[in-house]
């Protein structure tokens, strides 16, 4: 478990680290103004979420068919490869064919996923599940800090680093990590399966499954479109710049670290998993509602703390869906999971910069956190889809 914490957390850490920086190097690339080298970046995170997209199934069976060590072990091979082009990339094209090996071999949290569905009993899974959460939490508050930092020195040194830390970890997994998944258990390859809408069609055979992936869909689009308005809204709402999105965005990482590394347990234990998840939806719903509505800055880190405790129903829905399917089948569904990831990441942005400048207008129905607003009514959606998910005496809690 701590090797793959290490996985998760330096995943999240080397995003967190270009994030600051990719802008300018674009900009520096194509030679065009700061304006448009953000269309650019849109461009580069579309290709990596729509890459992502279509190679998730395939990692899923294969990490089924072959063991999660050695896709783990390709994964992060192939993001040292796309931080080593990133850094030396002479044109943006280079950016791009970087952003293509990265998305194509984006399974290593997939991979992580299933491999701790298979060395962790069912009833710990939510808890240990709520681990990737933290991991990303850590990353995404330490990694922009750093890699300004870094890029203050030199504006490809993030690259290097990233690439670095990447490497070492290979290396450690190499000599260190034992592999999770019995020869016994393992699958067949399935080429009608390794697809996305294959892999989509897993998440059909089991009844009601369908609607925990789709609440899984609708957290995803969430937090997608919150990253991609917010630093918009708290400009024109409030008149903030980098610093103060800088706090905010600490403070978001930093509460949702602090929540699933203390509260996923025990909310599971006391509610079961499904109240967990419902739990966590409503409070989303409840924070993305004060963002959308906020008076005054202070609002917003009230939000923070509600969307923060929204955070225990990722581990919680995960678990749900790791318990519905057999060992054989996670790599499978955690690919399906990050199939959906991919999609939303192309989908949410596009969505939340749509309603957030249909409503920003001077108009009269003038609304700059309509984004916001839109999202809290999806996640309560969302949670009647858990409600309804399954029996629930086919549910149990820790300890039980």
């Amino acid at each position: 478990m701590g090797f793959i914490f290490a996985v998760l957390v330096i995943d999240s850490l080397g995003f967190g680290l270009i994030a600051p920086i990719l802008p300018e190097l674009v900009q520096k690339l194509a030679h065009v103004p700061i304006s448009h080298a953000a269309l650019w970046v849109g461009v580069l995170s579309m290709t990596f979420a729509a890459t992502q997209f279509f190679a998730s199934p395939i990692l899923g069976q294969l990490s089924d068919r072959f063991g999660r060590r050695r896709l783990i072990l390709i994964s992060l091979s192939g993001s040292a490869a796309n931080y080593i082009l990133l850094a030396f990339a002479p044109t943006i094209g280079w950016l791009f064919i970087g952003r293509l090996i990265a998305g194509a071999t984006a399974g290593n949290v997939s991979a992580a996923s299933a491999y701790i569905a298979d060395i962790t009993p069912p009833e710990q899974r939510a808890q240990r599940f709520g681990m990737i959460g933290a991991a990303f939490g850590l990353g995404f508050m330490a990694g922009p800090m750093l890699g300004g930092f870094l890029g203050a020195i030199d504006l490809r040194l993030p690259f290097l680093v990233s690439a670095g830390l990447v490497a070492v970890n290979v290396i450690y997994g190499i000599f260190v990590l034992p592999e999770s998944l019995p020869v016994e258990k393992r699958r067949p390859l399935r080429l009608r399966d390794a697809t996305p809408l294959g892999a989509m069609r897993l998440l059909t055979t089991v009844p009601r499954l369908w609607r925990l992936a789709a609440a899984w869909s609708v957290r995803w689009f969430g937090l997608g479109a919150l990253q991609a308005v917010l630093v918009l809204f708290t400009e024109l709402r409030f008149g903030w710049g980098p610093q103060q999105n800088g706090v905010l965005f600490a403070a978001v990482g930093g509460a949702s670290t602090i929540v699933q590394f203390t509260l996923v347990k025990r909310a599971v234990t006391l509610f079961g998993e499904r109240g967990a998840a419902l739990i966590g939806f409503g409070a989303s719903a409840l924070g993305f509602m004060m963002f959308g509505l906020a008076p005054s800055p202070a609002w917003l880190f009230v939000g923070i703390a509600f969307t923060s405790l929204g955070s225990v129903a990722n581990p919680a829905i995960r678990s749900m869906i790791s318990r519905a399917l057999p060992a054989d089948q996670q790599g499978r569904v955690a690919g399906a999971l990050a199939s959906i990831e991919g999609l939303t990441a192309i989908a949410a942005p596009l969505t939340g910069a749509f309603v957030f400048d249909l409503f920003s207008r001077d108009v009269p129905w003038r609304l700059p956190g309509a984004p916001f607003v839109m999202v809290s009514a999806m996640l309560l959606g969302a949670a009647w889809l858990i409600l309804t998910s399954a029996p629930r005496r086919g549910e149990t809690r820790t300890g039980q």
